[in-house]
């Protein structure tokens, strides 16, 4: 019964402490910093070198690619069709990226 209570109480404790656990960050360095090829008069935050701000532009943000299907005559029969700051600058240091896998029939 005393092994019971101790474990309970236990894992009482571990379920408080982990609801008052934060893993965010509260205060980013900024909102965006779009990747560029070429560092000229560019800031190196994290990641990649970062374009001016004054010169983003929608097309930074955008990908057309997820939307057509990736060529799946090899052997293994797939296509992964990725999509992170390479394909989109705008997701530097956002942490984001995303895949289209196609698999044959």
């Amino acid at each position: 019964m005393k092994k019971g209570v101790s474990f309970l109480v236990t894992v009482a404790l571990m379920a408080l402490a982990s609801s008052l656990a934060s893993a965010s960050d509260p205060s980013p360095l900024q909102d965006t910093c779009v990747a560029i090829a070429e560092p000229e008069n560019a800031v190196f935050v994290n990641g990649k070198f970062c374009k001016n701000p004054n010169l983003t532009m929608a097309e930074d943000f955008f990908y057309s690619g997820l939307d057509k299907p990736g060529n799946i005559s090899n052997p293994v029969g797939s296509a992964v069709t990725p999509v992170n700051v390479a394909q989109i600058a705008g997701l530097n240091t956002l942490g984001i990226s995303a895949v289209r896998i196609d698999y044959a029939p």
